[in-house]
């Protein structure tokens, strides 16, 4: 059985080390030795079908795993948050003392109205989750992530709910914070536009292992319209085997 304490350690060099990283459920290997670095303060993208591990991995690093049947080695900050595709608010308590929720000291309240104020949400402390739109939930979220000052941001498909201009604009929002914070991030997404518009590097996971590394080698903010967005594309799109025009007609993959 892995546990959290023999597998989670202070992390020198790399922010994420993982080394013949294996994780089953009954009689299926869902993870199947993957040999990972992740650099302080990289911007991580994670693409896979469904089922193919992708939170799995995610839940792994954060230490969420702790009676899934694993072996190998893994080393993580002591300091990671995790924003999930729910905002996951608890609907009795108020927004602020939702963001604070496990936080402790005189300074935490501060905090709270700090990282409420940096993700559009100052003035909103008082309100209530049913008060807020979906999109303004999971600012929330990301204020509740950023308020821990987390040296790793574990991001588990958080736009996949929400509709098509407020992915745009919560794209942008989560750029500038990690662009402010620098947080090493690791995005779980199906979305293949999402992951090159947002990280630096994009992995997909296939059938247990990492079968793409790619760099995406180009500035910020990115254009549609920039002639390597659309090789970028192809080749992730054909890692995980589906043509443009089956991602044309699905809007997204």
């Amino acid at each position: 059985m892995a546990t959290h304490a023999e597998q989670l350690t202070a992390v020198e060099g790399p922010a994420v080390r993982l080394t013949g990283l294996t994780r089953s459920f009954e009689a299926r290997t869902v993870l199947d030795g993957i040999d990972l670095d992740i650099p302080a303060g990289q911007f991580t993208a994670l693409l896979g079908h469904s089922g193919s591990g992708k939170s799995t991995l995610l839940r792994a690093i954060a230490g969420l795993d702790h009676y899934v049947v694993g072996s190998g080695e893994l080393t993580a900050p002591e300091r990671v948050s995790v924003v999930f595709q729910d905002s996951r608010l608890l609907p009795w308590r108020r927004v602020l003392d939702n963001v604070l929720l496990g936080t402790d000291g005189k300074e935490a309240a501060e905090r709270g109205r700090a990282a409420l104020a940096e993700v559009g949400l100052a003035g909103r402390e008082r309100a209530w989750p049913n008060e807020l739109s979906g999109g303004e939930a999971q600012r929330a979220a990301l204020a509740r992530s950023l308020v821990r000052d987390p040296e790793l941001l574990l991001a588990d498909e958080p736009f996949g709910a929400l509709d098509a201009l407020t992915r745009i604009r919560m794209h942008v929002l989560l750029r500038e914070l990690w662009e402010r914070h620098r947080p090493s991030v690791l995005l779980v997404t199906h979305d293949v536009d999402e992951a090159i518009v947002l990280a630096d590097r994009v992995l997909v996971l296939d059938q247990g292992r990492i079968s793409v590394d790619l760099t995406i080698d180009r500035p910020h903010p990115r254009s549609y319209r920039d002639p390597l967005f659309g090789e970028y594309r192809e080749r992730l799109l054909d890692a995980l085997g589906v043509t443009e025009h089956h991602a044309n007609q699905d809007g997204h993959q």
